[in-house]
């Protein structure tokens, strides 16, 4: 709950849409924000969001809106940001951007 709120006090945009690529893949320890990475450019690239998978029942005060769970969402992703936090205090947050056109 504390990155939800932490995000959603930086970030007032609208379109906001959060998703937890561990729900998918488990913990891959060292590997975690490489694959964190991809899945996030691949969202910019492809405009598909993939779920939290097994989220039955958010805590209170998460906006259903802006969390993606069960199933995939199109959507149009211009910017996103790439949190990892792991063991021992390796931590990472990472901002990509689709590329302006020419």
């Amino acid at each position: 709950m504390a990155e939800y709120r932490a995000i959603n006090t930086v970030f007032r945009h609208p379109g906001l849409r959060m998703n937890g690529t561990k729900s998918m893949i488990g913990h891959l320890l060292g590997g975690a924000s490489a694959v964190e990475a991809v899945a996030t450019i691949k969202a910019i690239q492809t405009g598909w969001l993939h779920p939290t998978i097994n989220l039955a029942s958010p805590e209170a005060g998460v906006d259903p809106v802006r969390v993606v769970s069960g199933v995939k969402q199109q959507h149009a992703v211009k910017v996103a940001l790439s949190n990892s936090f792991g063991f021992g205090g390796h931590n990472s947050s990472v901002i990509f951007r689709s590329m302006p056109a020419p």
